[in-house]
C-alpha cells in the first residue's frame, strides 16, 4: 500500500528521468527538479511585481495609481489622496496645467457645448459627450462585456464603437448610440466574395442607434498589420456574425483592397456616406506627416463634400488588441506628437471645422483627457479605461481566452464572473466622474467648460528642466492653404 510520501517520491523520480532525457530545455536537463522553480518564478513574476514589488507609478502599460483612479471613479468613490502627489514632475515631457489666479466658480460653469459631426449628411450626429467607448469587437471581448458597455453607454449618454467584428444584438440591446466600425476584412459587411456589401451596409445603417460609421485603416496596437482574433476565441456565434468559419484564426488584411491612396480613401468614404446617409470617417495611427498634405490637398481639389466627417487618431501607445511585440513597441507615433500635428494640418488647409477629431491612445484619466482637449481634439475615445471599469486587472491574457475577469474570454465559467447589470453602473460612474474631474481641471484653468481649454493652459517640461507652454511648442502660426 503506497503512502503519500511514496507517491511524491515516485512523481519526482519520473520527473527527474523525464527531464534528464529530454533535450528541449537546457535548465531542466541540468537541474531536473529545482529547474522548475525558474519557470514557476517566471510565470508568477508579473503578478508578484504588480501586487508586492512595483511602486504605484512605475508599471506599464498602466501603473497602479492609474488603475486605482479608474477603479475608484467607476465605483463612484471620490479619488482623493493625502500627503501630496506621488507623480514625478521632473521628467522631460511631463505635462501640467496652468491654474488661473481667479478660477471659475461653480455658479459660472456651463454645460459642455454640443458638437455636430457630419453637418452635410442626411443624418448628422450631435452630441455633448466628451468621453466615449473605443472600438472593442464582440470576439475580442465577451458577450457580457458588450452588454455592460452598451447599457453603461446608454446610461451615461456616450457612444460605443462596435469594433471591426460587426454589429450584434448585444450592441443594439440597450439602445445606446453606436459607431459601426468597418475593418479591412469587412466582417459582417462583406459579400460571399469578400467585397463590401451595399445591402448589408444599408441594413446596418437602418438601425437608428447607429450614428456614425468608422473605417479602420490602422490602430494603436498594430499599425501596418490587420486584426487577429485567435482561433480559440472564434466561437460558432462569432463566426456567424463575422461571416467566417468557426475555430479558425480571424485574420484581417493589413489594408483595404479598395484603398491604396488618398483618392481611393475619399471615394470609399463618399460611397458609404452616400449609401447610408450617416457621418463617415476613418481611424488611423499617424506615421508620415507628408501623407496629411496629400490627403488635405485631395480634399481641397474635390471639395468639402468628399471630406471625411471625422478622423479618429490613435496613438502608438494604444493597444487593447493582440499584436506582435515589434509593432506594439516600435511602430507608429505616440498621440502626444501626432495629435498637435493633425489639428494644425487641418487648420492649415481650412478643414478643421469640417473634420472633427477623436483622440485615442491611453487617455484614461482626467489629466490626459483634458490635455487632448487643450491640444484641439473634439472628443476622446478609450478602450482600456473602460476595461478597467469592467474590472480588468491587467492580467495581459486578452489574446488567450483565459481572461480571469470575464472581459476578454468566451469561457462560460470565466464570463459568468462579469455581471452586465452591475458593471454597466460602473461604466456609467466612470464616464460621469471622468467628466466631472475634467471639469475640475478646466475650472481651475479659469474657463467655463472643457471645450474652452486651449494649448496655453498646458505646460511641458523641457530638456532644461523648465516648462514651456504647449502654445509655444505648437504655435498656431501656420500659413493657410484655403
Amino acid at each position: 500500500m503506497f503512502n503519500l510520501l511514496d507517491v511524491v517520491l515516485l512523481v519526482l523520480s519520473i520527473l527527474f528521468l523525464w527531464n534528464i532525457l529530454q533535450k528541449k530545455h537546457n535548465i531542466l536537463r541540468t537541474y531536473p527538479i529545482i529547474g522548475h522553480l525558474r519557470f514557476i518564478a517566471e510565470n508568477s513574476g508579473i503578478y508578484l511585481r504588480r501586487f508586492f514589488y512595483a511602486r504605484d507609478r512605475e508599471e506599464l502599460p498602466f501603473n497602479r495609481s492609474e488603475r486605482n483612479w479608474v477603479y475608484d471613479a467607476s465605483n463612484n468613490v471620490e479619488p482623493i489622496v493625502g500627503f501630496g502627489s506621488t507623480r514625478d514632475l521632473k521628467p522631460i515631457n511631463t505635462i501640467y496645467f496652468v491654474d488661473a489666479p481667479f478660477p471659475m466658480q461653480s455658479q459660472d460653469a456651463v454645460k459642455t457645448r454640443p458638437v455636430t459631426i457630419g453637418q452635410h449628411c442626411d443624418f448628422p450626429y450631435t452630441t455633448s459627450s466628451l468621453i466615449n467607448i473605443s472600438a472593442m469587437s464582440f470576439g475580442a471581448i465577451s458577450k457580457n462585456a458588450i452588454l455592460a458597455l452598451s447599457q453603461g453607454a446608454k446610461m451615461a449618454g456616450c457612444w460605443l464603437n462596435t469594433g471591426e467584428g460587426g454589429l450584434t444584438q448585444y450592441h443594439l440591446e440597450s439602445g445606446c448610440d453606436l459607431v459601426a466600425q468597418i475593418g479591412t476584412a469587412k466582417f459582417g459587411y462583406q459579400d460571399e466574395n469578400g467585397h463590401l456589401s451595399d445591402e448589408k451596409l444599408k441594413n446596418m445603417a437602418a438601425f437608428p442607434q447607429v450614428k456614425m460609421i468608422e473605417i479602420k485603416l490602422s490602430q494603436g496596437a498594430k499599425p501596418g498589420k490587420g486584426g487577429l482574433l485567435p482561433r480559440n476565441k472564434v466561437t460558432p456565434e462569432i463566426a456567424k456574425i463575422r461571416g467566417i468559419k468557426p475555430y479558425q484564426d480571424a485574420i484581417s488584411p493589413n489594408r483595404f483592397s479598395e484603398i491604396s491612396n488618398s483618392s481611393e480613401l475619399l471615394d470609399f468614404i463618399h460611397h458609404i456616406r452616400t449609401l447610408t446617409g450617416k457621418p463617415t470617417g476613418f481611424k488611423i495611427v499617424l506615421g508620415n506627416y507628408d501623407w496629411l498634405d496629400d490627403l488635405c490637398q485631395e480634399i481641397k481639389k474635390r471639395g468639402l463634400d468628399f471630406a471625411p466627417d471625422f478622423i479618429t487618431l490613435d496613438g502608438a501607445e494604444g493597444g487593447s488588441g493582440a499584436a506582435p511585440m515589434s509593432l506594439i513597441d516600435y511602430m507608429g507615433l505616440p498621440i502626444s506628437e501626432s495629435l498637435p500635428v493633425l489639428v494644425d494640418k487641418l487648420k492649415e488647409y481650412g478643414l478643421r471645422e469640417r473634420i472633427k477629431i477623436i483622440a485615442a491612445g491611453k487617455l484614461i484619466t482626467a489629466g490626459m483627457v483634458a490635455w487632448a482637449l487643450c491640444v484641439g481634439a473634439d472628443f476622446v475615445n478609450s478602450a482600456r479605461g473602460f476595461m478597467f471599469a469592467l474590472g480588468c486587472i491587467q492580467a495581459l491574457r486578452c489574446h488567450k481566452n483565459t481572461c480571469p475577469t470575464g472581459i476578454a474570454t468566451h469561457n462560460l465559467w470565466l464570463m459568468r464572473g462579469l455581471d452586465p447589470k452591475d458593471k454597466a453602473v460602473r461604466v456609467y460612474h466612470y464616464v460621469k466622474n471622468l467628466e466631472y474631474e475634467v471639469g475640475l481641471i478646466c475650472h481651475s484653468c479659469g474657463v467655463h467648460e472643457p471645450r474652452e481649454l486651449k494649448r496655453h493652459h498646458v505646460r511641458v517640461v523641457s530638456e532644461h528642466g523648465k516648462s514651456i507652454s504647449l502654445a509655444d511648442i505648437h504655435p498656431d502660426n501656420s500659413v493657410s492653404h484655403q
